[in-house]
């Protein structure tokens, strides 16, 4: 296949980037680099099936010649950028979702949507399965991020509906591994950054919030089988383990050997979600997956590849 994945230079598509190749397709990456980054898809510069081109997809896409498939990843998706980037997260899952439907339209492509566990909002159904509508401040800070992943959703189901598009939507829930951004905002880098550097880890709020979180590679896997499959309709990609943030502070702690302990603040935004959990059901069902990495044994590679990147800043 030849495949176009925008924001290919980021954690997720360029794991996403290294399955496809490693199996022989062709694969063209679009990103602007606005928090991608040209280091995670170094490895690939030279190999005759891989190509880069950097361009924002909010304004119009074209690539010559055929395409099987079009997977649009790129959306700053940060706690972080809620507040630095706002307009162009918006645009990226609006306009961005728009161009990439119209690339896939003209080619004949497959078209597939990485979407968000967001769109749940802070969820009064737990665990969340995909049929549940959400409870989203559409005015808040997260509001940027979430109400426009639920456009891109929306446009999505009309180009399929309306103009049939072969579609795909994935509803992806918190993951970890290596290559995630040492000052992303999300709880691992933030907890993993402060243990490797002898400080206390911080926890907002009273750490009782929860979170389910999923290897890279496991989550790859459910990507591609959701590619692969003729389901059209939204299936959540996460883990069923649910971990409190004082869990998770303990692990790593633990793991890097980290004896600062652990300090409290309050609570940046006031729509962070009190607990996340997917119901993947269907998944199991449609796809025949679950993830079967467990979380320590995927924060070590996550660790160890944090800890390169902070010898290599200093």
């Amino acid at each position: 296949m030849r495949i176009l994945i925008t924001g290919g230079a980021g954690f997720l598509g360029s794991h996403l980037t290294d399955r496809f190749l490693n199996e022989g397709h062709e694969v063209i990456v679009l990103d602007n680099l606005i928090t991608g980054n040209l280091e995670n898809i170094a490895h690939h510069f030279g190999n005759e099936r891989f190509q880069f081109i950097k361009h924002d997809v909010t304004n119009y896409i074209h690539v010559p010649g055929p395409l099987d498939v079009v997977m649009h990843f790129a959306s700053p998706a940060s706690p972080i950028d809620f507040d630095r980037i706002p307009i162009p997260i918006l645009k990226v899952n609006s306009l961005g979702t728009h161009n990439a439907l119209g690339l896939a339209m003209s080619k004949e492509a497959r078209f597939f949507l990485a979407s968000t566990s967001e769109v749940y909002g802070d969820p009064l159904v737990h665990p969340q399965p995909e049929s549940y509508w959400g409870n989203v401040n559409l005015i808040g800070i997260r509001g940027v991020y979430d109400e426009s992943k639920r456009f891109a959703e929306s446009i999505t189901m009309a180009y399929h509906r309306f103009h049939g598009l072969d579609t795909r939507i994935v509803r992806i829930f918190n993951t970890y591994g290596p290559r995630m951004r040492p000052q992303d905002g999300r709880v691992i880098p933030n907890f993993v950054s402060q243990a490797l550097r002898g400080e206390p880890l911080t926890i907002y709020g009273d750490g009782q919030q929860t979170r389910s979180f999923t290897f890279v590679q496991d989550e790859i896997e459910g990507f591609y089988r959701l590619l692969m499959s003729d389901e059209v309709y939204p299936v959540n990609i996460g883990n069923t383990v649910e971990t409190s943030m004082l869990e998770l502070a303990e692990i790593i702690n633990n793991l890097t050997h980290n004896r600062a302990g652990i300090i409290f603040k309050p609570l940046p935004h006031k729509d962070d979600p009190k607990m996340r959990k997917p119901d993947i059901t269907r998944a199991r069902t449609l796809l025949k997956w679950e993830p079967t990495t467990q979380l320590a044994e995927g924060l070590i590679p996550t660790i160890d590849w944090f800890r390169a990147q902070l010898k290599t800043a200093a």
